[in-house]
């Protein structure tokens, strides 16, 4: 039976888990997850954890933070004034918005604190600093 390897494209269906068992995300209600590895589809530790995997095999991962979303950085969260923002944006707790840089390029960042006078913005993934738990079911080498 071949063994995934670097290159094969895959099809796999996943638990990602927290370390206190709080499941973020899975596939077990959608079709399975297809990817090729080693093209950075999909993060580090899933890719490599595959690797070496056979059809219909099972296994759990333990994923670091740097195998995963990277480190959490305080750098990338900033307080903003909120009269800087548009009349048309009003910052609340979990708002996600788009802000174009200098270069053009663009910026995913999440409302994290809102008070009388600034808002803090955070530039980090959501799943940034965690140490992920995943369960991989490879469902076949394609």
């Amino acid at each position: 039976m071949a063994q995934a390897k670097e290159g094969d494209t895959v099809k796999i269906h996943y638990t990602g888990k927290f370390d206190d068992g709080t499941v973020f995300d899975a596939s077990k209600d959608e079709e399975p997850l297809e990817f090729v590895i080693g093209e950075g589809q999909v993060i580090a530790g899933v890719e490599e954890a595959v690797i070496g995997m056979n059809p219909e095999e099972k296994k759990t991962a333990l994923i670091p933070p740097e195998k995963a979303y990277g480190e959490y950085h305080d750098d990338m969260v900033i307080d903003v004034d909120k009269n800087k923002f548009p009349d048309h944006i009003r910052p609340e707790l979990g708002l996600e918005l788009e802000l174009k840089q200098e270069d053009g390029e663009s910026v995913f960042v999440v409302v994290t604190n809102v008070s009388d006078e600034e808002v803090t913005l955070d530039a980090n993934h959501p799943l940034a600093g965690k140490d992920l738990t995943f369960d991989i079911h490879l469902v076949k080498i394609v």
